[in-house]
């Protein structure tokens, strides 16, 4: 054997017993609970004078709820005796704030302010959401599943708000002509038939005007499926977003396991593959609940609804398949015997089509995500994004001509970008804001329906989450206004005026402004500390009070390395990469150093930021790596979320090439500034950094050396519709984006060691993408790979034993080939 491999193999074996390292091996990837876990899901009481939180139990998935008492600073588990009288999340307040509702384990409960009184108004087992205050203050809606209930306050009744049904009208069935007969020979069935219209009518009139009746029914006919309802604070309306019923949501594969506690094979059915079949379109109804009416809301006047923005792509496949000698007859449409009527006539039908919408994808267990009512129930926008991905709207409704009216349309040619999509009623109920990528950045924006929108924010940083607070005054926003890498609490007047830093943490990552908005809780982090609870003043100015510090003694006992964040010049565009640098701690210049660079997952993700990562396991792996004498660049390559929409979307139609040109110029940054050997560098990432490290591999194989790619996407056209489609269209449409975006193109440019490391009971990567992969190299032989199976994990390992084989293999894997 190899002297050099013999020193690596011994080097592994011993790598968990190194005495002066940070971490062992082992300890990185066992369970975190010997780190501390994170604080989740933070939330103030509704009289503002606690904290609530959750924490997982050591050795469990099981999460406590916590409770902070302000006053004292004491907190405790929230026990199911003290569960009967604490409050739930995400509370609604009356208008006058003398009340709050909130559900908590599924049922909903009112609090008065005053004496603190608890009232229960459900209890069964049918979960219910969205708890809200009739604009009146007499009575407060609630939803379970689509169907909307009322609770009268003050009588104590509850009862449906509406009774909306995907049926047809029993009593609008019309005779045939047979029994039109019978009605003109017999005048005793016509005498019948008038009394018995007369006396359902009578009944309907009487049951509108006795407020103790339950509502009368719409029927809205069989032919639709219920997708989402949004019930007006003053009970008038009520909006249903409704799909075709029966839509063939595409053929779907099985996944298969092979470890079950029945020793037999199991199955469940796998996601849809991209293309196979188009979200459901989406139609939207109004209920007028006092007249009984309904009205469809059409999309006819929406700018750009006619339009054909996938034109051009189109275009460009249909002549490369006519040059590669793969059009049909069927393809060749401008062929001189369709004539030049059929060409007017198409043209004329592509000038009325409507494209096919939804109503925000996040419409989850029949809750309107993109629907909002204004306080007093008067104003109603809605978002509606193209099912194409180009366009978005915010479209506010005319009541008394029941039509849609756009108030902002955001169009791009590559994709509306699944974030930063906020919007609302300002407390004056007229003025809409929301949130848009119009400017390149996520920026806040308000305006007065039919007036002119005002920029509350502006710059290169982008903002999120923004909440108005209770007297209506201030916009709070998260925003990385500092550094991309920063980001921080902030709040601007909502008439605008200059953007007011609220906190200095550098890593705030989530917010929740005390009801009587005086104060603000925010869970922040850092490098090597998870998610903490602290309250400070609203106005900012002051030091935080941290509130929690759950990390372990064990943990808090370690010396970590901390990353710099540094930035990387491109070769490729005028903004610079952001990344993570770590280096030996006796780092010398002098030496020639191997280098290894992460890739993080998602694509549209952001790893290069000061607070705890989601790839906190990696980031010790990386310390561990600058021990053993690497240097680590961790790269936020385009595509990466938080540096605006140019850097988002770089890649569209073109999935794996910009980024590989930015891991290049990570590589060239490493030889100038690090004494990196670049003829010694390997790359290593899962998911979205799996997929571009077989780019990396097969497209730059001089550059890179060795590689791991961890549950790697190998051929878009096996992903899911929702997040591909939007970057790469449909492959149908535009098999151009998929053929030079799928590694499996490029598989014959291997030339370095591989590792694929895949879960097989993988729901999101399926694990069929390595098996596919792993033929086509046997095909093209290729023999400097493995592939490493896990059995029992799915996307996200679960299981210390398989994280920790995982990078037993890939630290192998390093040492041998760039060593």
């Amino acid at each position: 054997m190899h002297r050099a491999l013999v020193a690596s193999l011994v080097t592994l074996l011993t790598f968990t017993a190194a005495p002066a390292r940070a971490v062992t091996l082992e300890q990185a990837m066992a369970d975190p609970d010997w780190i501390g876990a994170p604080v989740e899901h933070a939330y103030w009481s509704v009289d503002g004078r606690s904290l609530y939180y959750h924490l997982k139990q050591k050795g469990s998935s099981i999460r406590d709820l916590h409770r902070v008492d302000l006053a004292s600073g004491s907190d405790a588990i929230v026990d199911p005796q003290a569960m009967a009288n604490a409050d739930g999340p995400d509370a609604a307040f009356d208008r006058t704030r003398t009340r709050a509702a909130f559900v908590r384990n599924g049922d909903v409960f009112i609090r008065e302010l005053a004496n603190g009184r608890l009232v229960q108004v459900t209890r069964t087992p049918q979960p219910k959401h969205s708890p809200q205050f009739s604009a009146d203050g007499r009575a407060l809606q609630y939803r379970s599943g689509t169907e909307w209930f009322s609770y009268d306050i003050v009588a104590g009744v509850s009862g449906p708000a509406a009774l909306v049904k995907a049926e047809k009208d029993p009593d609008a069935k019309k005779p045939d002509d047979l029994g039109e007969l019978q009605l003109r020979y017999f005048s005793t069935l016509r005498t019948v038939k008038t009394d018995r219209e007369a006396q359902k009518k009578h009944g309907e009139d009487f049951a509108k005007g006795d407020p103790t009746r339950a509502p009368l029914p719409f029927y809205i006919g069989d032919d639709v499926k219920i997708e989402a309802t949004s019930l007006s604070p003053d009970g008038r309306s009520l909006l249903v977003v409704t799909s075709p019923k029966g839509h063939d949501a595409g053929k779907t594969g099985k996944l298969q396991r092979f470890v079950t506690e029945s020793g037999y094979e199991e199955q469940e059915d796998e996601r849809t593959r991209v293309g196979r079949n188009d979200p459901a379109p989406q139609s939207l109804l109004l209920l007028d609940l006092v007249r009984h009416e309904q009205h469809k809301l059409a999309l006819d006047d929406l700018p750009g609804i006619h339009d054909d923005p996938l034109k051009a792509v189109r275009e460009e496949n249909e002549k490369l398949k006519r040059e590669r000698g793969l059009d049909t007859k069927a393809d060749k449409k401008d062929d001189a015997s369709a004539g030049k009527d059929k060409k007017k006539e198409d043209k004329k039908d592509d000038a009325t089509k409507t494209r096919a919408v939804r109503i925000v994808a996040d419409a989850e267990d029949g809750g309107g995500g993109g629907i909002a009512w204004s306080e007093d129930g008067k104003a109603l926008a809605i978002q509606i994004r193209a099912i194409d991905n180009k366009d978005r709207w915010i479209a506010s409704v005319d009541f008394d001509r029941a039509k849609l009216v756009n108030q902002h349309r955001l169009t791009d040619p590559a994709w509306i970008n699944w974030n930063f999509n906020e919007f609302g009623w300002e407390k004056d109920n007229r003025t809409l804001w929301y949130v848009s990528e119009e400017t390149g950045y996520a920026q806040l924006y308000a305006k007065v329906p039919g007036g002119k929108a005002n920029a509350l924010t502006s710059g290169k940083f982008e903002v999120s989450s923004p909440v108005q607070s209770a007297d209506g005054q201030w916009f709070y926003l998260r925003a990385n206004a500092e550094a991309p890498y920063a980001y921080d609490a902030y709040r601007v007047a909502t008439g605008g005026g200059k953007l007011e830093r609220v906190t200095a943490l550098k890593a705030v990552q989530d917010f929740a402004l005390s009801p009587d908005g005086r104060q603000l809780a925010v869970l922040h982090s850092s490098a090597y500390v998870p998610a903490q609870l602290a309250v400070l003043g609203a106005e900012g100015g002051a030091a935080p009070r941290d509130l929690t510090d759950t990390r372990t003694p064990e943990y808090k006992a370690k010396t970590w390395l901390d990353p710099a964040i540094v930035q990387v010049p491109s070769t490729h565009t005028k903004q610079p990469i952001y990344a993570k640098f770590y280096k030996p701690k006796d780092f010398d210049a002098s030496k020639k150093y191997p280098a290894v660079l992460f890739v993080h997952g998602a694509g549209y993700t952001q790893n290069v930021h000061s607070g705890w990562p989601y790839y906190f396991r990696e980031q010790m792996f990386h310390t561990l790596l600058t021990e053993h004498g690497y240097v680590v660049l961790d790269m936020d390559y385009r595509a990466s979320e938080g540096y605006g929409r140019d850097w988002r979307t770089a890649i569209y139609r073109d999935m794996g090439h910009p980024e590989l040109e930015d891991l290049i110029d990570g590589v060239a940054w490493l030889a100038k500034n690090a004494s990196a050997d670049p003829q010694r560098v390997g790359l290593y990432g899962g998911s979205y950094g799996g997929f571009m490290t077989l780019m990396a591999l097969f497209r730059a194989p001089d550059v890179f050396k060795a590689g791991a790619a961890l549950r790697p996407v190998t051929d878009w056209t096996q992903y899911n519709h929702e997040y591909t489609s939007n970057i790469l269209n449909d492959p149908q449409l535009d098999p151009i984006a998929y053929e030079r975006s799928s590694p499996i193109e490029f598989a014959d440019g291997l030339k370095g060691a591989l590792l694929i490391a895949h879960g097989m009971i993988d729901n999101n990567v399926l694990f069929e993408d390595s098996v596919r992969l792993n033929q086509k190299l046997i095909e093209l032989h290729k023999d400097n790979y493995e592939v490493a199976a896990y059995p029992m994990e799915r996307h996200g390992f679960v299981h210390a034993d398989s994280w920790l084989d995982e990078y037993k293999r890939i630290y192998k894997l390093f040492e041998t080939n760039l060593k």
